[in-house]
């Protein structure tokens, strides 16, 4: 039987009628795959990240009082000479300290060293508050720890009670060990090492660069008690006091001589104060410092007081 016409031309129209409906479909999944120009992403922004830098400032007056109740408009800070914005401000900072007290046992008369530890023990039922803690060490040719960080003063007290008479003086290596431990400690809390000595460093392993880079690093302040065996400079180890002057500044800590050893509790005194009168500045550095990189740090005050402070800091390699 013949077919028509029109049952004939049937499959071929149906091919092109298919071609076309695939071919039509196909460019409209494609079309509207392609996203329009608003509807494209936009690349992800990149955004830096640092860390906050904070900086405890003790501002005294021309006595050495320390000067309490100022405002965040007073203080002024720059970092490598570029202004910054402080971010966080607390006068009378409330964090907790850890404090490493350090003796020195090398201290030629027995009778002074009794002395010395009697007031290191009216320091510790002083300093210690609540959430604070404290360690106690000897030094002499080597470091003891004789306490590790508690708030248990009795248990303090009985251990700077124990410091025994040594030989040589390693400050090098106290300074380097309290700075260590310190770092270790939880973060969020404020660090100080207390340095009782004669400043006249003869033993130690460390030198004096890498002694000072560990404490800037800890973040600790150094308070150093300089006892003087002798007033002359020709017969005392200036050479160790200048080098401690050096260290102590870089961290914000002070210095104090004594040529008296019934001056040492009012040191203690002072150290105390100060740790209750400390300000604390917060700023995110602007531009972003580079990673592994030593960071110049300057604060003013308005008014005539003095200020001290850490002038430096490290930041973290590219590798941490």
């Amino acid at each position: 039987m013949r077919k028509s016409p029109a049952l004939q031309a049937c499959p071929s129209r149906l091919l092109r009628f298919g071609a076309f409906f695939v071919t039509t479909f196909a460019a409209a999944v494609s079309f509207r795959a392609l996203p329009t120009r608003a509807q494209q992403p936009r690349p992800p922004k990149i955004r830096a990240q640092t860390d906050l830098v904070t900086i405890l400032a003790s501002v005294t007056d021309a006595n050495g009082r320390p000067m309490p109740d100022l405002t965040r408009d007073a203080f002024q800070l720059s970092e490598e000479g570029v202004p910054q914005k402080i971010e966080r401000f607390e006068a009378e900072t409330s964090q907790p300290v850890d404090l490493a007290l350090m003796i020195d046992s090398s201290l030629s008369a027995l009778k002074e060293l009794r002395f010395e530890t009697e007031a290191a023990a009216h320091f510790i039922r002083q300093v210690v508050r609540p959430g604070d803690t404290l360690g106690v060490f000897e030094f002499s040719e080597t470091v003891t720890r004789l306490a590790d960080f508690s708030d248990n003063v009795p248990h303090l007290q009985d251990a700077v009670r124990r410091i025994t008479p040594g030989t040589g003086t390693s400050i090098y290596d106290a300074v380097v060990l309290g700075s260590d431990v310190l770092k270790r400690r939880p973060a969020g809390r404020r660090r100080a090492i207390v340095l009782v000595t004669d400043a006249g460093e003869t033993t130690s392993i460390s030198k004096f660069d890498d002694t000072r880079r560990d404490a800037i690093a800890s973040g600790a302040l150094l308070y150093t008690i300089v006892i003087r065996p002798v007033k002359n400079e020709s017969g005392r180890n200036t050479a160790g006091e200048h080098a401690l002057i050096t260290i102590t500044d870089s961290t914000g800590g002070a210095m104090y001589i004594l040529d008296d050893m019934a001056q040492i509790e009012e040191m203690f005194d002072r150290i105390d104060r100060e740790l209750r009168t400390q300000y604390l500045l917060g700023y995110y550095p602007e531009p972003l410092p580079p990673p592994g990189s030593d960071r110049h740090v300057h604060v003013d005050v308005v008014g005539d007081y003095s200020v001290r402070y850490r002038k430096e800091y490290f930041t973290p390699s590219a590798r941490e």
